[in-house]
Order: C-alpha cells, then sequence, then structure tokens
C-alpha cells in the first residue's frame, strides 16, 4: 500500500467510507504501477471480479491514490442500459472534469462525419497522446462487461496505439463474462501484456475488520459467525452487517459486538425488498421507479415520470440517500451497487417494469435525447406491434450504422421483432437488419434471413434494392455472395435500369475477385450496355476498371492500362462517395506495380491516401493503405512495407474488411517475414491464411496457398509446397491469377526454382510457358522479358539467359527479383569458375541488404564464405550511423517522437498514417528494448549528443 495514504474514499452522497479492507496486496500493485507511470511507463490492468467482491470500491479508492499522487484520473463506467451510446462511458470521463478532453461541439461534429468510428478513435488517441506529454494519465473503467461495442474497440486499440504513453487503463470487469466482445477485448488486453487483478473473497482477518467498522465494535466469536455467511463477498457482507444493526440483532457491550438471538437477516434479495418496506410510501416509489429505468437517472426524469414537481421529491430523495440503496454523482441518482438495483427491480411487476421503461423512452424523445438512449429502454419492454416503439428502434439503429454497427443489428433485429408479419414496412425493415448482419460478419444468420424474405415477399424494385445493399456490404467479406446477390437482383423484371446497370456493375466486380475471369468478360459486356442504357456513369465506371482487369488476365497490359485510365477518371469525375468499387483508381496502383513501375505506383498510392484522408472516406483509406504496403514489399522497402500492412491490418480489424486485406495485407505480411529472417511471425501469420484455403473465391484459395507454400518451402520442404500448389497450378493456363493477386510476374522464377527443388520440373516447365507467352504479347514492359528469362534460365540452367535477365532487370526499380537473378546468376557462374561468380553474389548481396531481406543476404554470405570471398555484415541502406539497428523509417519517426510529437504530428511531417508511425514505433521499442517515450528521450538525447 502506498506509504502516502490519501483521505479516506467518500461515497457518492459525500460520506466518508470505511477504508478498504483485506486488498493490501492489489492496492500495493496498482500503487507501484502509479510509481512506474510518473516515470512514464503506462500500461494496463484488468480487476476481475464476482458481483459485489469490491471491484468498483478498489477502482475508487486507486483513483483517490491517484490523485493524492498528482497524476491526472479520467473515470468512466458502463450502463447495462446504457450499451447503445457509442463510447458514452470513456467519454463521460473525458468530458467531466475540470480540464475536458473533448469539447461537446467537437462531439457533435464528429459525431455528423461518415464512418464516425474511425474518425472518432483517430480524434481520441490524439487527445490522449497530447494529455499524456503534459502529465502522466489514469483512466479507470468499470463495469467492462457492459461496455458498448465501439468502447470496446477503443479500449483494445487505444490501449495498445498508445502504450508508449504515460496512461494506465485500469479497468474491472465481473468474472465469468461470456459476450463475445468481451472476451474478445479481455483477450487482446492480454496479448497487449495487461496484468489480471483476481479479486477473491475476503479472509477472515478482513471479514473480522469490516465487521468492526459496520457495527462500531470488534465482534465476539457468535457474531463473526454469522458474518461469515457472506462468504467474503464484501457487498454482501456489508448488507448484512447493516440489517444484523438496523433489525437491532446486534448489541455491542464493553466495545464488544455481541448476537441478540438466533434471527438474522434473510437473504440478500429479500433484505432489500425488506429495507424497501421500511421506507415510506412516497421513497419506495422513487427507487422502484428508477430500478426500473437503469443504473442512473435524473431528477428532472423521475419528477415527469412520476407526474409530480420536483420540490415534491426532496425529502423522499434524502430518504433514499439516507437508506444506503441510492447515492449521488454528478447531479444523477445512481444505485450504489448493480446487486442492489437488481433485487429492487425484482420487486416490481413485469408490465409495471415495462410500462415505466416505455414511458421514459416518450420522455427522453420529447427532451431531445439521442434516440440511442431511449431506444435501450425499449430494447425489452415494447410490445409487438408498437409502431412507435418499431421506428425509434430503427432510428437508432441507423445512427449507430457506422460507428457501432453490433450494436445497431440488435435494435434493427428487435424492430424486426416487434413487427407484424404482414406489416407493410416488414420488408424494409428486414432488408435493413441483412445489411447490418452482413456487415458485423454475422453471413450465416444474414443469408438465413434472407432466405425467408427473398424471393417473392416483396416487389421486384425493393427486393432488387435489398440485394444491391447486400452485394455491396459483402463485397468485403465474401466475394462470391456478393456476386451471386447483384447477379439475382439485375436478373428481376421490371426494376429501373440504373438500378439493374448497378447491380450489374457489382456484379462482375466481385465475379472478378472470384477469379472467374469467362464470367467476368460476359458481365463486363452486359453491365456496359446497361450503363449505356441507364446512363449511369457510376456503373460504367466499375465495368470499365473491371474491364482493365480482364485485359490484364489475357496479358494485353497494354489495353489494361487504357481501361485503366478510363475508369479511373471516370470514377473521380462521379466522386468516391457514389463509387461501387472503393475506389476504381486503386486497381491503377496495381496495375503499375504488376508492369514493373513500383515508384509510379507508390506515388498513385499516396495520392489516393491523402485524397481519402482528406475526403474522410476511411474503408477507402484503408483499401490505399494495403495496396500502398503491397508495393512497398515490391519496391524491396521490407521493414516499411510490414510496418503499412501492420497499420493497415489494425485499420481493417477497425472497419471490418475480410476477402481484399487477405489477399493484400496478409502476402505482403508473410512475405516480408520470409525475406527478413522472421520465421516466428511467417508461421504465425501462416496460421490466419489457413482460413483462405476454405474460401468459395478462387482467387482467396490461390493466394492463400500460394503464401502457405511459400512457409514451407522456407522450411525445406518443397514437396508439401508443390501439393499445396495443387489447385493454384490447374488455373496457370486459365485467365485470372494464380498465385497472388493481381500476378507477380517476378513469381515465376519463385516457382520454378520451388518446382525443381521438389522434383517436378514439368510443373516448372508449364511456369516458363506462361511467363514468356506474357513477354511475347507484352514487348514494351521489359519486367516480363526480365522474368521470363530468369524462369528459364533456371529450367534450362542457362547461365546466358540469367545474365540476359540480370541486364533486362537493370533500370526496373525491383530490388528483390534483381538481387535474385544475380544470385541464380552467380551460382551458376560459380560452378565454372568461381572468379566469375563473385562481383555478381556481391551485387545480390548488396541489393538484398538494402532491402533489409536478411534470410536471402545470410544465404549469399554463406555462398560467398564457401568460396573463399567471404563479405562483413553491412546493416541495410539508410540506417543512420547512430542507430545500426533501426532503418531509415523508425530513425525518423523516433526522432520526431522525442520531441515531443504526437503519432498525429509525426505522421503530418511525414506524410505517412497515425497507424503507419505506431507500427514503426512499435518495431523500434523493441529493437531497442525499451517501452515508454521517457526511455526513448533520454536514449535519443544520449545517442545523438554523445552522452
Amino acid at each position: 500500500m502506498d506509504r502516502f495514504q490519501p483521505p479516506f474514499a467518500t461515497d457518492g452522497a459525500g460520506d466518508v467510507q470505511p477504508p478498504v479492507r483485506g486488498r493490501d496486496e492489489e492496492l500495493y500493485f496498482i500503487s507501484a504501477r502509479f510509481a512506474a507511470l510518473a516515470q512514464g511507463r503506462g500500461g494496463i490492468v484488468c480487476v476481475e471480479g464476482a458481483p459485489g467482491s469490491g471491484k468498483s470500491r478498489l477502482l475508487a479508492e486507486a483513483q483517490a491514490v491517484a490523485m493524492f499522487r498528482g497524476l491526472k484520473v479520467f473515470r468512466g463506467g458502463a450502463d447495462p442500459d446504457g450499451q447503445f451510446v457509442p463510447l458514452g462511458p470513456l467519454l463521460d470521463g473525458l468530458l467531466s472534469g475540470p480540464e475536458p478532453l473533448f469539447s461537446a461541439d467537437k462531439l457533435r461534429d464528429l459525431a455528423a462525419a461518415p464512418e464516425q468510428r474511425f474518425w472518432l478513435l483517430q480524434e481520441l488517441q490524439d487527445r490522449l497522446e497530447q494529455a499524456a506529454l503534459n502529465n502522466p494519465l489514469v483512466i479507470t473503467l468499470d463495469d467492462v462487461q457492459w461496455l458498448d461495442d465501439v468502447t470496446l474497440l477503443a479500449l483494445h486499440t487505444l490501449s495498445a496505439r498508445l502504450s508508449s504513453h504515460a496512461i494506465l487503463w485500469l479497468v474491472a470487469v465481473r468474472s465469468g463474462t461470456r459476450t463475445p466482445g468481451v472476451l474478445t477485448t479481455l483477450a487482446r488486453l492480454d496479448q497487449a501484456g495487461a496484468h489480471r487483478l483476481r479479486i477473491g473473497p475476503l479472509a477472515d482477518a478482513a471479514v473480522a475488520q469490516i465487521t468492526e467498522d459496520v457495527l462500531g465494535a470488534a465482534p465476539d466469536s457468535a457474531t463473526l459467525n454469522a458474518a461469515r455467511r457472506a462468504e467474503g463477498v464484501p457487498l454482501l457482507l456489508v448488507e448484512l452487517l447493516r440489517g444484523m444493526r438496523d433489525e437491532d440483532s446486534v448489541i455491542v457491550e464493553n466495545d464488544v459486538a455481541r448476537l441478540k438471538g438466533g434471527r438474522l437477516p434473510a437473504r440478500f434479495q429479500t433484505s432489500v425488498r425488506q429495507r424497501l418496506d421500511q421506507l415510506s410510501e412516497p421513497t419506495r416509489e422513487i427507487v422502484q421507479t428508477a430500478s426500473a429505468v437503469g443504473r442512473t437517472i435524473t431528477i428532472g426524469l423521475l419528477a415527469e415520470l412520476l407526474d409530480k414537481p420536483t420540490a415534491a421529491l426532496i425529502a423522499p430523495v434524502e430518504e433514499a440517500l439516507n437508506s444506503h440503496l441510492l447515492v449521488e454523482r454528478d447531479g444523477r441518482l445512481l444505485f450504489r451497487h448493480d446487486l442492489i438495483r437488481e433485487a429492487v427491480e425484482g420487486s416490481l411487476p413485469v408490465s409495471v417494469r415495462r410500462a415505466l421503461r416505455c414511458h421514459a423512452a416518450d420522455l427522453l424523445v420529447a427532451r431531445g435525447a439521442p434516440v440511442t438512449e431511449a431506444a435501450a429502454l425499449l430494447v425489452d419492454s415494447a410490445e409487438p406491434g408498437d409502431r412507435k416503439a418499431v421506428e425509434l428502434l430503427r432510428a437508432a439503429a441507423a445512427e449507430l450504422t457506422t460507428s457501432a454497427p453490433s450494436s445497431a443489428v440488435e435494435l434493427s433485429r428487435q424492430a424486426l421483432e416487434l413487427t407484424a408479419e404482414q406489416a407493410p414496412g416488414r420488408p424494409e425493415i428486414m432488408a435493413e437488419t441483412m445489411l447490418l448482419l452482413w456487415q458485423t460478419g454475422q453471413a450465416a444468420q444474414a443469408r438465413a434471413l434472407a432466405a425467408t424474405a427473398l424471393p417473392g415477399t416483396m416487389p421486384p424494385e425493393a427486393e432488387a434494392r435489398v440485394r444491391l445493399g447486400v452485394a455491396r456490404v459483402s463485397s468485403q467479406y465474401d466475394f462470391t455472395e456478393a456476386a451471386r446477390q447483384a447477379g439475382t437482383g439485375a436478373a428481376l423484371p421490371g426494376i429501373p435500369p440504373s438500378l439493374r446497370a448497378q447491380l450489374l456493375a457489382l456484379q462482375c466486380l466481385n465475379l472478378s475477385m472470384v477469379g472467374d475471369f469467362e464470367a467476368t468478360a460476359a458481365a463486363v459486356t452486359a453491365t456496359i450496355e446497361a450503363a449505356a442504357d441507364a446512363q449511369d456513369r457510376v456503373a460504367e465506371a466499375t465495368a470499365i476498371a473491371v474491364d482493365s482487369v480482364v485485359q490484364f488476365y489475357r496479358t494485353d497490359f497494354r489495353s489494361a492500362f487504357t481501361q485503366a485510365d478510363r475508369g479511373a477518371a471516370l470514377a473521380a469525375e462521379v466522386g468516391i462517395e457514389h463509387s461501387l468499387w472503393v475506389p476504381e483508381a486503386l486497381w491503377k496502383a496495381f496495375l503499375l506495380n504488376a508492369a514493373g513501375r513500383p515508384d509510379a505506383a507508390l506515388a498513385e498510392s499516396e495520392a489516393g491516401i491523402r485524397e481519402t484522408q482528406r475526403q474522410g472516406q476511411a474503408a477507402a483509406m484503408g483499401m490505399w493503405m494495403m495496396n500502398r504496403s503491397r508495393v512497398l514489399l515490391d519496391a524491396g522497402q521490407l521493414e516499411d512495407a510490414r510496418a503499412e500492412a501492420e497499420a493497415a491490418s489494425a485499420m481493417a480489424d477497425e472497419l471490418g474488411m475480410g476477402n481484399f486485406a487477405d489477399a493484400t495485407l496478409l502476402y505482403t505480411l508473410v512475405r516480408a517475414a520470409l525475406h527478413t529472417n522472421d520465421l516466428t511471425a511467417a508461421r504465425a501469420y501462416a496460421t490466419d491464411v489457413k482460413r483462405m484455403l476454405n474460401d468459395p473465391a478462387i482467387l482467396v484459395r490461390n493466394v492463400g496457398s500460394w503464401l502457405l507454400a511459400l512457409v514451407a518451402d522456407a522450411e525445406d520442404d518443397p514437396g508439401t509446397a508443390m501439393t499445396l500448389l495443387d489447385e493454384s497450378f490447374g488455373t496457370f493456363d486459365l485467365e485470372g491469377p494464380s498465385l497472388a493477386s493481381p500476378d507477380d510476374p517476378a513469381d515465376a522464377p519463385v516457382f520454378v526454382r520451388m518446382a525443381l527443388r521438389a522434383g517436378t520440373p514439368e510443373r516448372a516447365a508449364a511456369c516458363v510457358a506462361v511467363a514468356e507467352r506474357r513477354a511475347a504479347s507484352n514487348p514494351q514492359f521489359p519486367i516480363l522479358a526480365a522474368a521470363a528469362a530468369h524462369a528459364r534460365g533456371l529450367l534450362d540452367n542457362d547461365v546466358a539467359l540469367l545474365l540476359r535477365s540480370v541486364e533486362l532487370y537493370d533500370g526496373i526499380p525491383r530490388l528483390l527479383p534483381r538481387a535474385s537473378a544475380l544470385e541464380d546468376t552467380g551460382r551458376g557462374l560459380a560452378a565454372r569458375r568461381a572468379i566469375h561468380a563473385v562481383p555478381h553474389l556481391d551485387k545480390a548481396l548488396d541489393l538484398y541488404t538494402q532491402a533489409g531481406a536478411e534470410r536471402d543476404a545470410a544465404r549469399v554470405r554463406r555462398r560467398l564464405r564457401a568460396m573463399g570471398a567471404p563479405r562483413r555484415r553491412a546493416t541495410s541502406k539508410g540506417a543512420v550511423k547512430v542507430w545500426p539497428e533501426l532503418t531509415a523509417s523508425e530513425v525518423a519517426v523516433i526522432r520526431l517522437v522525442a520531441q515531443g510529437l504526437t503519432n498525429r504530428q509525426a505522421a503530418e511531417r511525414l506524410a505517412i498514417s497515425p497507424h503507419t508511425v505506431s507500427s514503426h514505433l512499435r518495431h523500434a521499442f523493441t529493437k531497442l528494448d525499451i517501452t515508454s517515450r521517457v526511455e526513448l528521450a533520454r536514449l535519443v538525447d544520449a545517442r545523438e549528443h554523445g552522452q
């Protein structure tokens, strides 16, 4: 325990509470964390215990200690009826106090913005960073088991992003929580290094101390035996003792509390109800009404519910506070503990409780309160057929769609349950619920609901609009399902031409993502015709962009670029907010990269990131970041590629992306890990990759099998690698991607090398034939000729062709393929005369080192040593002399951060995202073996000033 004790904590009514008993070890641990926090080291502490075990009391005591130490404290707590107010528990704390982090106006602006959740979290991160740079922060969150899904997201993402800051997250949760979102959050906190403080029953000594605190005298053995009935649960113990005292079951004689007679208070719930019976009628009415409405209530709302003037509540409220059932905090009444509220609520007839909650919802709406606050009261109280309640639930669900889709789907489901089968608005509510189910990743439930709603239960146009919505949402998660929904919708009779054109556009887009290019080509033709008839430029832009994809896989790169430019220009005219493929211009960047122009692709992706960030389009920005990570990988900037992929992965997690993220981010992460010799990370990513093998889209399966084959080959198991590629190999002669997405021409030599090691030269020959056909069809793209010559040189063991591939790669800004060609050439020359091989191997080693490809560099160093021409290990290009263990990007980030800049400020200086700054920082901290910005500032000062 802290040697310098603060004054005793007070309860909500301002009364001094007795000291916390039996939790010295826990308080000592928290106090030690406060001492570390004062030195700049933050962290996460999770207090876990049964209801009534004293979690909230421990948090209150910790807050008092923190404030006594001069730390800044923000306090929040969840409410079982507040789960539809996104970020409410966290923002309550950040908006209150003498120095709030936010203004109410700022929050309203954020709430009105599209993709609210992402930007609100960005704003929260920036404000917390800035505050922590000025003074260490303690953020407490009570009752995590009742947090809304956005606050859960904020808790695990912000605590991870801000792990280097002087911020201590102190959270409390009921043990035995089974809610999936809460369990996931707790697991992620554990992964981030959270310390669990599990609170068990009180020891006998603590029970005796609390008994003396409540009764005012030391207990005799009989009284202590009675106190043991509470089984060491603090809340139950205090209630039991108060009941004993109030019912005169004990007397104090000679400073000893003695049990008088054998009568003891009844069990907890009955005890609370007995205490209710002892209250005056007006006070009992207040307490019961408050219990029906929720954990907290304002005096004004209570007066309206009871239809009484506020002044008439003065005496009853005072009696309620004196009864220790209610306390007052921040101008609101709340129950001293949720178990007390639940016990009081249980004394009400169900019909009365429902009526009170519905009445409270009406009053809140009339007062202009957020619809989400009112909707929370209706979820378990509205009656079937209540149209007013249905509309309120729908309005609340619509408000939460972008910020808290999990909460929104619950409200939408309830609205659907309250709506009769034949009600006119039911199809529309079903459509809304289906979209939300898809958005929250509940594909099976969405399909089941669609099976009951479609087809035939609504007019064709209404059904087509439902299918358009489902196709748009599921495009992020399941390409096959999206194509099916769009195609079925487009075939409905009598629908408007523009609607049909957009459905066809989504169908052809998702067919291209599935990898069925014969069907895609036919769909593109149908879409372009339909878009022309309807004069729908949105559908036309998507169709033209998809046609570029088709031309690319027909090995007509020139036409692919022409169509990509047309599609991107048309999409820009239409505006990204109307785009069906967010954004069409993204394909142009992928195409430039595949054509061996990563420099141009980087410029395109950076422009895309800037523009989508300016427009507030978080999902599109995330897709551009995924693209950029792939381009950085292919450009040979491995550490930057990995950092960007990790940053984009965090965004994908927050925004809910599926197939697209798998096919881009996992590709980058696995390959970067293999090249940098991080096999542990590669195996961890491979666990995620395995799910791709069961995807209905062959494109996704092929990317997954290629990544797993690369990992197997890195573990010297080329036979397993070839087995994994059985299906992919069958697609080599078909239009469409076979390995990556889009195909990387430089993968051909990688496959050939793998196939030869596995003893399957026929597969290597088939791959070479494809590479040569592609090169012959596109002579103006030298990377294709270089890759084909490299692959053929490996197959035929032809050093002349390998030398030719090195020449062709010269001038192409692809470090790794060029280094690979140099290495294979050196290997071939070594078989003839080592002296001729060394220059090629030396150049290969330089390029691998420049890229940070440690695994490849180590292989070349071993070969040079074996030839008697050893090379000293060198750092990668761009690493600063003072910081040999860091990349240039990491050094740039740590220098800015050491100056006291927030992640956002550093990101603006470096023209990257705050997520990417976080990723670079995390890697730098690991390499430097530090955990806080305070340590970083000291280290930067010492190294760069020679101290």
